[in-house]
């Protein structure tokens, strides 16, 4: 039965209180401040400028990473340091690296109970053994386990399968007083009035949940989760490890994954694009309301411009991995189409070959209906289920794009200003709403004689207009219309911040302040504070420092 108060444990192996002496030296002793190392936890994936640490800590239990909490004045917890808004570049004080918290313990068929250093793609690999697989992975698979629960992270599949919240039944969780919860969903659930209480040794903490209301959208990776009867998991899923350190998740799972086929699909015009999405986004919402085993099942469709493609031919991608961009294509759709798991090969290219005929069914000859509909079957390209090659190809394609523009980003700055950074929005729109975010894009980027490239997971409504800079001017006027573009999300009904988070980005953070107010970012100031009074926990994650 769930209540509003839960209490927190002291730490495994904890039996007594050591001496304030012996406790800061336990926690000295596990800190590392060789230059190579400090060096190596300096910059995450965002790679901003200028980060630096005091020293990096690779724990291995409750009990280490409570002594470090306890003992240290600014700690910045990471995993793989994969995020792409700063949140895991150091600002001084401690990297507590979770590396070494690997534990992988299946808990029952459909949940494992998995360390928080532990790499999804292990996890998947593990799972792929057993006949089970995790169904919400982000793109990057390196991402650890906490971290992509700290950035409540999502993939191209979420069209499907959600984010990281909904298959997220379970957290262990190191709060910044060096107390341990142990959360299960429907444990813990906050009370319309009185909110949560939290009880250790420490005293009883109240926290009450936000009253600023989130973007009923697809994603939303925009500061503390909030609804009136929340359950305290969701609290720290997306919290950014400003509220606590995971050091345990309980993650669900699925068995016998489907069968995977991939389309690449060139359309002459955006417009075509956007129809031909919603006619596939459709089709797979009936199929799976109805779940028809033989109904068009699109878990995920990716998106690429022009721009884009005009850079994948300048680099030579198209070669490098042997696909045809037509001369007059004005996007690429890729899609990951799900079929029964008996698909092979064989079977998938006879229906194909055979899908216009009356006399046949099937999911790909549904598929292939609805492409032939929108006059985009003819320079469709398929790549079967259990071709590898050709699926990496495709992946490889798509995965181009925002490697050719973060290469010239890098090229930019270090031929012309060391000022220059990445300037990109992540936002998303209900689906209806699609087609006029792209124009405010576009428009917004054209009025300020801005280069750009637009790329994402169109089924989602969600893509990263990126600003391909020639000088620090472009970046200025970049961060200035990613504004702009906040305010227009917002009136859309949509979330300026998707799956990234918020980080240590100004943009991102004068963004958070703009879809929820001063009053908004007040209440999450008012979490943060009760869970950690200190301050210990990511400063300047999410908040300006």
């Amino acid at each position: 039965m769930s209540t509003h108060s839960i209490h927190a444990r002291r730490p495994k192996g904890a039996t007594g209180l050591s001496s304030e002496s012996t406790a800061e030296s336990l926690a000295e002793s596990l800190i590392d401040r060789q230059p190579d190392v400090l060096l190596a936890h300096s910059e995450d994936a965002a790679h901003y400028s200028g980060g630096h640490a005091d020293g990096v800590a690779r724990p291995r239990t409750e009990q280490e990473i409570a002594h470090l909490l306890t003992h240290a004045s600014r700690v910045l917890p990471v995993g793989a340091q994969s995020s792409v808004t700063g949140g895991a570049t150091p600002d001084g004080g401690l990297v507590l690296s979770t590396s070494r918290l690997v534990s992988i313990q299946e808990s029952g068929q459909h949940h494992f109970r998995v360390g928080s250093g532990v790499p999804l793609s292990t996890l998947q690999e593990l799972l792929h053994s057993t006949g089970r697989w995790y169904a919400p992975s982000p793109t990057y698979t390196g991402a650890f386990a906490g971290g992509v629960v700290a950035t409540n992270a999502a993939g191209a599949a979420t069209f499907k399968y959600g984010t990281t919240r909904q298959w997220t039944d379970g957290l262990t969780v190191v709060l910044a007083c060096g107390h341990v919860l142990e959360i299960t969903r429907g444990q813990c659930v906050a009370n319309p009035v009185r909110g949560f209480e939290i009880m250790c040794d420490c005293g009883r903490r109240t926290i009450h949940p936000g009253t600023y209301v989130m973007p009923a959208v697809a994603k939303c990776s925009a500061g503390y989760f909030a609804s009136p009867e929340m359950d305290l998991v969701d609290l720290f899923v997306g919290a950014e490890g400003t509220l606590g350190v995971v050091t345990e998740v309980l993650f669900r799972v699925l068995a016998e994954p489907p069968a995977v086929a991939w389309a690449l699909v060139p359309v002459r015009s955006e417009s075509d694009a956007i129809a031909l999405v919603d006619a596939l986004r459709r089709a797979s919402q009936e199929t799976w309301r109805t779940n028809d085993p033989i109904g068009v099942d699109a878990s995920a469709i990716e998106h690429v411009d022009r721009r884009c493609l005009e850079l994948l031919r300048e680099d030579g991608v198209d070669r490098k991995q042997d696909i045809t961009i037509p001369a007059d294509a004005e996007v690429m759709l890729l899609v990951q189409l799900e079929l029964p798991r008996d698909t092979t090969p064989e079977v998938a290219f006879e229906q194909v070959s055979e899908a216009l005929s009356d006399a046949t069914d099937g999911a790909l000859v549904r598929f292939c209906r609805v492409l032939a509909a929108h006059g985009a079957l003819d320079d469709t390209e398929m790549a079967w289920p259990g071709d590898h090659r050709r699926i990496d190809q495709f992946l490889a394609f798509r995965e181009s794009a925002p490697a050719g523009v973060n290469r010239r980003v890098g090229d930019a700055k270090r031929d012309h200003d060391d000022r220059i950074e990445k300037t990109a929005a992540d936002m998303i729109v209900p689906f209806e709403h699609f087609g006029t975010m792209l124009a405010i894009y576009r428009e917004g980027y054209r009025a300020r004689g801005l280069d750009f490239a637009i790329w994402g997971h169109i089924s989602d409504g969600n893509v990263h207009p990126n600003v391909i800079p020639r000088s620090f001017d472009d970046v200025v006027a970049g961060r200035e219309a990613i504004l702009e573009f906040g305010r227009e999300v917002a009136r859309l009904s949509g979330c300026p911040l998707a799956e990234h988070g918020v980080g240590r980005s100004s943009v991102k953070q004068a963004l958070l302040r703009q879809l929820y107010g001063d009053d908004g970012l007040n209440q999450m100031r008012a979490v943060k504070s009760a869970l950690d009074p200190r301050g210990v926990l990511a400063p300047g994650v999410l908040f300006p420092a």
